[in-house]
Order: C-alpha cells, then structure tokens, then sequence
C-alpha cells in the first residue's frame, strides 16, 4: 500500500458520501440538489484543505489554480448548508477501509486503545449559548468545547471523536457512545480520571471490552468507600454487586463495602431501572467485576488504576507500562492542534467548527497512514529515526490538492526524517486558563 491507495481511498469515500448529500444537510431535498460550481464532494475536499490562511487566501489557493471563480461568501453560504456529521461518518469511512487494506491484526488481537478529551477556546459567539463563557475578572469572553477522542496507541490513528459544548459536556456519554459505535471487538481501553465512571465501566464490560482507568483517590471517587489495603501499592479484587433498592435487608449488604453498593435515583446507571412506583418489589442487582491496583510511579507519587483485565496476564508491573502508553494520545492532540492546524478556524459557528476539528482528525490519520509505509534505513547511527511529521503533513496536503504525485511523495517524506529520543521528560506548560486557545482571526497568514 503506497500514497496513491491511501489517496484513492479517502476520495472515494467523499464520493461515497456525495451519492446521499441528503444524510449530511440541513434540508434534505433542497441543499445540493442545484449542479454548482461547488458541489457537495467539492466542498468537502475544500474543507480538508484548509490551513492557517484567512478564508479569503484558502480560496485562492484552492480554486484559482484551476481557473474556477469561487468567492469566499459562496463558500460560508455553501457550509452553512453542511452538517458535521458528514465529516465524522467520512472519518469512520476512511478508517474501516484503511484497515481493510492494511489488515492491522485478528480478531483476536487484543487492540490498545486511549480516550482522552480536550478544552478547546473559540472566539466569543454570544449566540452560541450552550457554549458560550462570558469574560471574569477583566478577562475576554469566549466559548468553549470539548473534543473526546479515542486513539489507536499501536497505529496513531483516531478511531471516533465526540465534540460537546461547554455546558452540555460529559465524558462519560462520550465514552459510552465511541464504544459503542466502534466496531472493534477485542480491545483495552485506557482512560484518564474525568472518565472514571461505574456507568461507563459496566458499558465497556457489556460490549466485552478491558478498560485501564486512572481514577481518583479520595472520597468521591470509585475507590472512595472501598476497605482497600492500608499499604503504599497493592492489587486488590472486587466484585461489586450494584441496585437502587433500599431495603433493610440491602442496607444490611452495603455494609460490606467491598461488594455492595447502592446506587441513587438520581444517578446514571443505564443498566439498573428506575424504582419509582415500585415499591414492595424485590431488589435487582448488577454485578461488575474490576481490580484495583496501586502501583508507584517515582519515589513521590502513587497512582490508583482500575482495571478488568486478568491479574494472571497483567500484574501491577504491567498495568503500569499499559498505562504510560496514554501519552500517546496526549502527544498526537499537540500535533493536531499546532501541526495539522486544528486551532485555524474559519467560522464562528458551531457546526462549521466542528466540520473543521473532524477534517482536522482525517487530515491526521491520512498523513499518519501514509507515513506508516515509509521505511527508514539509517545505518550506524547513535539514534533510530522516524519521519518528520510536521514535514509530512505539509507534504501529504500538497499530495491531496493534486500540487504534488506518487512517488515523488514517499521519497520526499522519506528525506525529512528526525531521531527517536525515548524516556524525555519534559514539565508541562499550560495556558492561564488552561485551555487550548483558537488563534484569533485577525492573526492569520496571507
């Protein structure tokens, strides 16, 4: 499988895509049923293109090479017409055929997954209301979103994402819903605190998925109320039986701690009813069963992870590596954001916002699919090498707007290549608020 194949492949999921525009419009039976100079397929092939221009340079450089007059207020006008949704099924397209392609292991293959979420600040939208965070304490107002991702660790891919605004965001319906619509049979999940959820675990055991999750240690967490060892690390089995009743006879259960508990009406637990108006009737339990283990990271710092995998095949030591492979995710949202360009809006509106982070993410997985096939020899030297990626995105988006061909792609990339520095630590930097911040519109390259 070479860049032509991969190219081939992601034009003929939009054409795809374009045989039923009616799926992905705001009026189905009106919106791109006129013949346009830009069509459904187009438009979307436009979107992906786009960088860190303003709207005005993006479409001089798409269209006018090719002697088409298209203004920018045709193309707003046309995108208003287009929901997100088209871009996310295209990036589950584009998945499913890439691995039929490259055949990424059995169905017996155990795949190793993160989910991960991510703050991203947009320019103030007042009419955005669900979003929209009015400015304190002499800073500006802006809106705000939430992009949850789940990643392939093994092929830096990603496989789904969920975007939420700020005031309906909840990770873990976001979890919930990723693995549900994946189609993946055997897979670990690993996940961060802010997806410490028992709903969200008992999902995961449902579809027959192990899950590794960081989870907090204090009382408001999952292990909070548990009778855990008194020790620095340990590996402890619970099997947590779940209801909603109330009894004498359930309270009596839930004193002990450690496979008992009682879940509040007002709770999510989708796999326990509601009891109301079913007094008298006899208590329904959910079982579920989860390790939790202490493992130390340094000499400073413990952590707590939650797991179902078997303690068998996977003692502490071993969750702990499973776990340091998170990072993954982690480094592959910083080359979104500042490689690939996510943070380069061209909108203020929701919707064309979130077409622009999903382009973001299949611009992402065709330039990663790409590289995957390019082989690095380097003989004698101190370090391994690996392909320069900001280099290979600007590459495969040449290759895209048909500026560049096979093979000229492969031997182009393969010369921009950087050495594999493992173990480097470095101490984060994060922004006042804390959020990753859009560039300003005023702030773009001609």
């Amino acid at each position: 499988m070479n860049a032509a194949c991969v190219k081939q492949s992601l034009l003929d999921q939009i054409q795809d895509l374009a045989k039923h525009p009616e799926l992905y419009c705001q009026n189905p039976g009106r919106d791109f049923t006129r013949n346009r100079k830009l069509t459904f397929s187009t438009l979307i092939s436009f979107i992906l293109n786009m960088h860190g221009g303003s709207l005005t340079s993006e479409v001089i450089d798409y269209f006018f090479n090719d002697g088409r007059s298209v203004s920018p207020s045709a193309v707003v006008q046309m995108r208003e017409k287009l929901k997100a949704e088209a871009f996310r099924a295209l990036l589950l397209g584009f998945n499913r055929q890439m691995e039929k392609m490259s055949s990424p292991g059995g169905e017996s293959d155990l795949r190793i997954l993160a989910v991960d979420g991510s703050d991203i600040q947009l320019p103030a939208n007042t009419d955005d209301v669900d979003a929209f965070i009015p400015g304190a304490n002499g800073n500006r107002a802006y809106n705000l979103v939430h992009l949850n991702a789940l990643y392939d660790l093994n092929q830096r891919i990603y496989l789904d994402a969920v975007i939420q605004k700020r005031k309906k965001w909840n990770e873990h319906k976001a979890l919930i819903q990723m693995a549900e619509d994946s189609q993946i049979e055997n897979a670990l999940v690993i996940a961060d605190r802010g997806y410490e959820s028992y709903n969200a675990l008992a999902h995961l055991q449902e579809r027959g998925w192990f899950y590794l999750v960081r989870v907090r240690d204090g009382r408001h967490g999952i292990v909070g109320g548990l009778d855990i060892p008194n020790n620095d690390e340990f590996d402890l089995e619970i099997s947590m039986n779940f209801t909603r009743s109330l009894t004498k006879e359930v309270k009596e259960l839930c004193k002990d701690k450690n496979h008992y508990r009682y879940i509040p009406q007002n709770t999510n637990f989708d796999y326990l009813p509601l009891l109301k108006g079913t007094y008298g009737t006899k208590p329904v339990f959910y079982n579920l069963n989860y390790r939790v283990v202490r493992v130390r990271i340094n000499d400073e710092l413990l952590e707590t992870l939650v797991t179902n995998l078997p303690v068998e095949q996977y003692p502490s030591d071993k969750l702990k590596k499973l776990y340091t492979m998170r990072w993954g995710i982690e480094t592959s949202f910083r080359s979104l954001k500042y490689t690939v360009g996510m943070l380069h809006y061209h909108s203020k509106k929701a919707e064309c916002i979130f077409q622009e982070v999903f382009a973001s993410l299949i611009i992402y997985n065709f330039t990663e699919w790409i590289t995957a096939q390019i082989i690095i020899q380097k003989p004698k030297c101190k370090h391994a090498y690996k392909v320069n990626f900001t280099a290979a995105v600007h590459i495969c988006r040449k290759l895209l707007s048909e500026k560049m061909h096979p093979p000229n792609v492969e031997s182009l990339i393969a010369k921009y290549i950087v050495p594999v520095r493992s173990d480097r630590k470095f101490k984060r930097h994060l922004s006042k608020r804390g959020k990753v911040i859009a560039i300003n519109f005023y702030y773009r390259i001609a």
